[in-house]
């Protein structure tokens, strides 16, 4: 009887020691709550498109970089990126999980680039309660490596001169200068990051290295090209509001809206209804194909990585030219000189019109996932049903990107030119990303 329980007492304790030294398992679900847990900060924060992006590409830089010192597949960005140099060395005796170490810098790095830093807390003390539960010895030396890299992510991106330009001018409007671009209603802000190409690139060679095209001159003739497209604009208009509430552009138009900007009046007052940026959008799409294509950890931080690269790249290149060129937008013109009542379907944003920030970012995203999912990959978007829009579905990531385009045409905010033109700027970069990074083996 006491050899029986001596037996049975030795496998309970061979059973305790083996569930102890169970290697801690990351699901790549994690890894998009984490995400998913930044975009809702930024929505909090509410945080400018291009800073957006900024938000997103460093941490994501972060976690892939400790992914690729492991992996068979991918290759670390030092040196690819501007100013990257080597993250600390991993000691393949010390037992570090890769993934947990990939996650923890991830979130380290989220933390400081944010205002409402005890949200990305909360989220990050649940992972830690849950892994110090699961092996408390790999969770700890896990977490000092993931540490260590974002330590040197971050002296990395402190480098990138965001900080200097919160010092810089804002933006000056001159009301004697004719088509140059002026705040619009509601709230008549002032013009967002005028010095945004100021910002240190990582992969293009500068801000203006895919300069578009110069936007149409100004010119109040009805016979000139500038205002045959602010007629247009203006038309298309009226025969959207003309379909009433199933009008499809319109549906379009509020689909693609992301504007975090949007001012609501009421009586006399005036508050923000909160939206996700164009960015957060598309980080939405690339967890949408990860899940849809089961990706492996890796493969989904790379997708995130590279995409995220991308957008920071166009909001740069984008902006560059929206403070070079200095756009009016259609409201202010056709307000002025066609009908004063007149109100676009989107609010318009408060900077510059061309190009257009959709039709850049959205074609720049749209070729990356392109190039890691492949062509006429169908899904279907689900990104804004938080804000009560339906569903809308996609034969490929180039279809959803020329939809985004034309929903600015729709919404009334920008001439055709900006779009077109944007969508040949968004390819240009979007095809640079794709052949100079060199991040497969």
């Amino acid at each position: 009887m006491k050899t029986n329980f001596f037996i049975i007492a030795a496998v309970c304790l061979l059973f305790i020691s083996c569930k102890k030294d169970k290697s801690i398992v990351v699901s790549p679900d994690e890894y998009h709550a984490a995400i998913e847990n930044v975009t809702q900060i930024m929505i909090h924060d509410i945080f400018s498109p291009p800073v957006a992006s900024r938000i997103f590409v460093y941490p994501n830089i972060a976690a892939y970089e400790i992914v690729a010192q492991n992996s068979k597949t991918y290759k670390s960005l030092e040196n690819q990126l501007k100013g990257l140099g080597p993250i600390p060395k991993l000691d393949p005796k010390a037992g570090v999980n890769i993934e947990v170490a990939a996650l923890v810098a991830h979130m380290d790095v989220s933390k400081q680039l944010v205002f409402s830093e005890e949200m990305v807390e909360t989220f990050r003390d649940s992972l830690y309660q849950k892994w110090g539960e699961e092996n408390e010895k790999e969770f700890l030396v896990s977490k000092e490596y993931g540490l260590k890299v974002a330590d040197h992510i971050k002296k990395w991106m402190d480098k990138d001169n965001y900080k200097e330009t919160r010092t810089m001018s804002k933006f000056s409007v001159y009301a004697d200068q004719p088509g140059r671009w002026q705040p619009t209603p509601p709230s008549y802000m002032d013009g967002i990051e005028p010095h945004w190409s100021e910002i240190r690139t990582l992969v293009l060679d500068s801000a203006s290295q895919f300069k578009p095209v110069p936007a149409l001159p100004f010119s109040l003739d009805k016979k000139s090209a500038f205002f045959k497209e602010v007629q247009e604009v203006y038309d298309i208009s009226l025969k959207m509001k003309e379909k009433g509430d199933d009008c499809e552009e319109v549906k379009m138009a509020q689909f693609w809206d992301c504007n975090p900007f949007v001012s609501v009046t009421q009586g006399h007052m005036m508050f923000a209804k909160k939206k996700i940026s164009p960015g957060a959008h598309w980080m939405g799409i690339v967890k949408i194909a990860c899940k849809k294509s089961d990706a492996n950890f890796e493969k989904m931080v790379y997708a995130y990585t590279e995409t995220s690269i991308g957008m920071f790249e166009a909001f740069i290149s984008c902006w560059d030219e929206k403070y070079r060129s200095n756009v009016i937008r259609p409201e202010t013109v056709i307000n002025q000189h066609i009908d004063e009542n007149w109100k676009p379907a989107l609010q318009t944003p408060p900077f510059p019109e061309y190009t257009s920030g959709h039709s850049v970012v959205s074609t720049v995203s749209a070729n990356i996932l392109t190039a890691i999912f492949g062509d006429n990959f169908s899904y279907v978007d689900d990104s804004e049903l938080q804000f009560g829009l339906p569903n809308r579905s996609f034969k490929s990531f180039n279809e959803a990107s020329k939809e985004a385009a034309m929903s600015r045409f729709y919404g009334g905010i920008h001439y055709r030119a900006a779009i077109e033109n944007g969508i040949v700027q968004g390819k240009e970069i979007g095809d640079f990303v794709v052949n100079k990074l060199k991040m497969t083996k």
